[in-house]
C-alpha cells in the first residue's frame, strides 16, 4: 500500500522535494511554497486520514514511515529533501532516523521532536483523546473553531483563524480522531538523542511569534531559520520567508 499524492517534475538529476503536511491538511498545504522550486521535482503526499489518503488507517508511527518509504519506492525517487510542517515535521525525523535511504537532508518546520517525561505523556495522551471524542462526535466546525484557540496558534488574527476552520472543516471526524491518536506525542519517542547523532543536513524553520517550537528548536542545536511576521503556521502566514529560507537551506 502507498500513500496518494501529487507528484511534479522537475530537471532531470536534482533530488526530489517530498513534502508533509501537518494535521488537518493534505497535499496542497505546501503546494505554494513548492512549486517555487520547478528544477525539483515535488511530491505532495497525504498522510494517512487526510485528503485521498483519509481511507488509509494506521496503528503508529511505524506504519506511517513504512507506508513513506512504500510511496518513495513507487514514485522511484532515490534521492530526496523531506520537508515537513509539525505533524508531517514529526513524521520525517521519525522517519529520517530510521536510515531513509537516498535522504539528501530534512527541513522541519514546527515540529516536536518528542516528549521527555511520562508525565508530560500521561497529559498529552488525556488531551488527544478528548480531541479526538470531539472530532469523532461533533460538527468539525465547532471543534476547530476550539481547536485554533490553543495558545500555539495565539499569533493567528480572526480572519486568519477563520480561514483555517473552515479549510479544515471540510475533512472527515473518524479519520482525523483516528491519526491523530495512532501518532499522538505520547506515542512518540523522544527523538533528541538520534538526531544530534544524525549523519544527514537537517534544518529547522520557526515562527519568531512560535515562543514554544522556538524554545524547542534551540533545544535540537540545529541550523534554525526564523521566519519574520509569523507563528506556527510560518509557511501560511509568511510564505515568501519560508521560501527565501528553504532557497538558502538548497543553495539556490
Amino acid at each position: 500500500m502507498i500513500l496518494r499524492a501529487q507528484a511534479n517534475g522537475g530537471q532531470p538529476g536534482s533530488p526530489w522535494l517530498v513534502f508533509l503536511h501537518g494535521f488537518s491538511g493534505d497535499c496542497r498545504e505546501w503546494q505554494q511554497i513548492g512549486e517555487q522550486f520547478p528544477d525539483f521535482s515535488r511530491l505532495y503526499i497525504d498522510l494517512p486520514g487526510h485528503g485521498d489518503s483519509a481511507d488509509i488507517r494506521v496503528s503508529g508511527f511505524a506504519d506511517v514511515c513504512d507506508l513513506l518509504r512504500n510511496t518513495l519506492f513507487s514514485y522511484n525517487i532515490l534521492k530526496y529533501w523531506l520537508v515537513g510542517y509539525s505533524l508531517g515535521g514529526r513524521v520525517a525525523m521519525m522517519a529520517a532516523c530510521q536510515t531513509l535511504p537516498g535522504l539528501c537532508g530534512l527541513v522541519v518546520e514546527g515540529g516536536h521532536p518528542g516528549l521527555q517525561r511520562e508525565a508530560e505523556r500521561d497529559a498529552r495522551r488525556r488531551s488527544d483523546g478528548r480531541w479526538a471524542a470531539r472530532f469523532r462526535r461533533e460538527p468539525l466546525r465547532d471543534v476547530f473553531t476550539d481547536w485554533y484557540q490553543q495558545p500555539v496558534f495565539a499569533s493567528l488574527d480572526a480572519s486568519q483563524r477563520e480561514a483555517l476552520v473552515a479549510l479544515r472543516s471540510q475533512n472527515n471526524g473518524e479519520t482525523l480522531a483516528a491519526m491523530l491518536e495512532a501518532t499522538s506525542l505520547a506515542v512518540q519517542p523522544d527523538l533528541r538523542v538520534r538526531l544530534n547523532a544524525r549523519t544527514f543536513p537537517f534544518y529547522y524553520l520557526c515562527g519568531e511569534r512560535d515562543s514554544k517550537f522556538r524554545a524547542l528548536a534551540a533545544e535540537l542545536s540545529v541550523p534554525c531559520h526564523m521566519i519574520r511576521n509569523a507563528g506556527h503556521n510560518a509557511h501560511r502566514e509568511n510564505p515568501a520567508g519560508v521560501v527565501d529560507s528553504l532557497a538558502q537551506i538548497l543553495r539556490l
